[in-house]
């Protein structure tokens, strides 16, 4: 059997996800509603496209090519998002030692998280308010970037942040360079103290959904305060990577996995409409296991993972925060002997040819150019709702 080539394949087979949606629904939040449907809509005409024709007056060839759905859960989509991101990336950041640091907390506290989805924004935050107050106490600004990943590599929740941070910052005046240096023996107990603490003061205040588990020892403050108590008392697991220069390789890390699915097609090995197979590496035994499921379950924990409208998956500290970047990073690149640059804008055609090889603006009739004629405009997203059913069921749409 074949193997799906796109993700909307998977969902439409056997109509596997109109089915789990049909049983969901009720409990479904909306942005993974959106963006399935803007994923099942991809690449048809029932969404904007541009009509483009041959420039040869003999030639007749005439084609349309559909523009991006725009959806974080798209991987034909995300493609190019991704790319566009690394490369804005590796224009923006200053070429100097960056050390990679991953926080981790203990896997009870995974569930607050996803049952808590307002505060999701907070580890990011916190993991940066870390970093912050050691290299203050050095006197000294850092830049940083952070990625929240709510994923493993089996698709099970597993909340935590990769942050990447300079090894040196702004003295002060902000006129001199200086390094600096990370100790996982100082920097895990804070990091440990700020996450037990948020989830403490989000229960006092009210604002904490419990799970199922904890409901049942109770739900008092002694109970929960004792409970978490438990987990500050663990060492909780902070990884630290070689410092090194070349932070391209975290850029393009990261950049897999926020503007596409959790999960990448390659990694599938099996699907049938019913059970689903795809391969993993396990980061304690460092071989790759295959993991199991059916097709609910595999859906379940796929869409767990597409983040709110408007989330910010990646945030940005110290002289890389957006409200004082324009000033400082200047600054930064003129201690470092660093010119100034610009991202490279990543177009269709490029794309197209440095994934598959081809020209899409060949005429594969004549080979002459072909030239944009026209835009048609589609169902907007509150029309792309209204045919959902027919979308996750591959029937056709009539564009109007």
């Amino acid at each position: 059997m074949r193997l799906p080539t796109r993700l909307k394949e998977l969902f439409q087979k056997k109509a596997s996800w109109w089915r789990f949606y049909q049983k969901y629904k009720h409990r479904m939040r909306p942005a993974i509603v959106d963006n399935v449907i803007k994923m099942h809509s991809c690449g048809l005409t029932v969404r904007d496209y541009a009509v483009f024709q041959c420039i040869n007056p003999k030639c007749t060839h005439q084609k349309k090519i559909c523009f991006s759905c725009k959806s974080r859960f798209c991987p034909t989509c995300g493609k190019k998002l991704t790319d566009q991101w690394i490369e804005q990336q590796k224009a923006i950041l200053p070429d100097t030692q960056w050390q990679h640091i991953t926080f981790t907390m203990p896997s009870e506290l995974w569930e607050l998280f996803r049952y808590n989805r307002h505060l999701l924004g907070k580890p990011s935050a916190l993991a940066a308010k870390v970093m912050m107050k050691l290299s203050g106490k050095k006197r000294v600004l850092p830049g940083i970037f952070t990625a929240l990943h709510t994923f493993g590599r089996d698709l099970k929740c597993n909340v935590h942040v990769h942050l990447s941070i300079t090894c040196g910052g702004l003295t002060d005046d902000k006129n001199t360079w200086k390094e600096i240096f990370f100790s996982k023996q100082v920097l895990m107990p804070m990091w440990r103290y700020e996450v037990i603490n948020l989830l403490r003061q989000a229960f006092i205040r009210g604002e904490l959904e419990l799970p199922k588990s904890l409901k049942k020892a109770g739900a008092s403050k002694t109970t929960f305060n004792r409970w978490l108590d438990t987990h500050y008392k663990k060492s909780w697991i902070v990884h630290f990577a070689k410092p090194s220069k070349n932070h391209h390789r975290n850029i393009k890390y990261l950049g897999r996995y926020l503007k596409r699915p959790a999960l990448s097609m390659s990694r599938l090995k099996h699907y049938d409409g019913k059970e689903v197979i795809f391969s993993y590496l396990n980061h304690a035994t460092k071989q790759y296991l295959r993991f199991t499921s059916g097709v609910e379950d595999f859906i379940k924990r796929l869409v767990q993972h597409i983040p709110d409208k408007g989330f910010r998956m990646i945030r940005y500290y110290g002289f890389l925060a957006t409200r004082v970047r324009s000033k400082l990073l200047p600054k930064v690149y003129d201690l470092l002997d660093q010119p100034e640059r610009k991202a490279i804008p990543i177009r269709f055609p490029a794309l197209m040819k440095s994934s598959f090889g081809v020209d899409p603006l060949e005429c594969i009739l004549c080979k002459s150019r072909m030239v944009m004629t026209g835009i048609v405009t589609g169902k907007t997203m509150a029309e792309l709702r209204q045919c959902h059913e027919r979308l996750a069921l591959n029937r056709p749409i009539i564009l109007q």
